[in-house]
């Protein structure tokens, strides 16, 4: 079944959904219904809700998956808990696992089997009525570092051609893996980020802040720009050469979207897969991921990538695996 693809689904009703489908897990685990649990980043979830729906389709109701929405850092907080009341099967994350909370995990006595499931391009946007279409990776960190706060607050001030014009940014809250990424990459690991912006998990948030403020930037995965493009404008990324880039699949696959290009995760709770609705549940999203991520709007990795990653899942190889170069 093709997916209904619209503003609908990652808009209004992302929260609602995330907390429908948590709620509704709940209510048939009362009844002993096989459940499988996932959280973790807001990034990965339309990956994630896309074959957990697929799937209960496919099994008539017969299992039921919950997918909530906390960013990539409280779901690792979740599945490394060790508590049965909070712990989850699956955690969803755009980044890799830290190595406190790998320490988390082992002190917990859960063994996790990491798999990435996608490409996502970290998109920079703007309102469409801001005439800037470009920036360097300077510009932007020239925009964000820790330096800026509460002084570069006008848009001229980073370039003398951009609008003499208040400058408003929304990102990622802390708890997301997105804001892990984007601070490594464009500000590096010993910089901080400025405190003065609209921080928020949920992406429909720093849509909405964005699309309503012409004034406004913000950055996040790409399924949620281009299921609002016609809200935003993507600004095209100079990593440096002179060459500004845009974000889509093939500026990905072909390597020239950088710094921002990235693959996201899923993590397998090791004991997890002893349940069968678990196992059943990971082996359909490996064999149905390049379908449903495309579907979504990510993109999808290489065909030796997922078949690496069906092979690691019935090896149930755990820990860190490094990918191929490149990716």
């Amino acid at each position: 079944m093709k997916l209904k693809r619209n503003t609908g689904f990652l808009g209004g009703l992302f929260a609602l959904v995330a907390t429908t489908v948590v709620t509704t897990g709940i209510e048939v685990n009362s009844q002993s219904t096989p459940t499988v649990k996932i959280d973790g980043s807001s990034t990965v979830y339309p990956v994630t809700e896309a074959v957990a729906e697929e799937f209960q389709n496919a099994k008539a109701g017969a299992i039921q998956v919950t997918v909530g929405v906390s960013g990539t850092g409280g779901g690792f907080k979740k599945f490394c808990s060790g508590e049965e009341s909070v712990q989850t099967d699956i955690s969803n994350a755009s980044r890799p696992i830290k190595p406190e909370e790998e320490e988390a995990c082992k002190a917990a006595g859960i063994e996790f089997i990491e798999l990435p499931i996608a490409y996502d391009a970290l998109t920079v946007v703007v309102n469409p009525a801001n005439p800037v279409n470009s920036m360097t990776v300077g510009e932007l960190k020239t925009m964000w570092e820790k330096a800026a706060e509460g002084t570069i607050t006008k848009w001229n001030q980073i370039n003398p051609s951009w609008p003499d014009a208040p400058l408003t940014l929304y990102g990622p809250g802390a708890d997301s893996g997105t804001f892990d990424y984007f601070v490594e990459e464009i500000l590096g690991k010993d910089n901080d980020i400025r405190s003065d912006f609209t921080p928020s998990e949920d992406d429909n948030v720093l849509v909405q802040g964005v699309s309503r403020d012409p004034n406004a930037l913000g950055y996040f995965g790409f399924a949620y720009y281009e299921e609002n493009q016609d809200q935003l404008k993507a600004i095209a990324i100079d990593p440096g050469d002179g060459t500004p880039v845009l974000p889509s699949g093939e500026t990905v696959n072909n390597g020239t979207y950088t710094p921002l290009s990235r693959p996201i995760y899923i993590y397998i709770n090791k004991a997890s897969l002893a349940k069968p609705e678990v196992k059943e549940f990971v082996d359909f999203y490996l064999q149905n991921a390049p379908t449903l991520v495309q579907e979504v709007a990510y993109i999808p990795l290489p065909t030796e990538d997922y078949e690496k990653a069906i092979e690691r899942l019935q090896n149930a190889e755990t820990g860190r695996v490094p990918l191929r170069e490149g990716l």
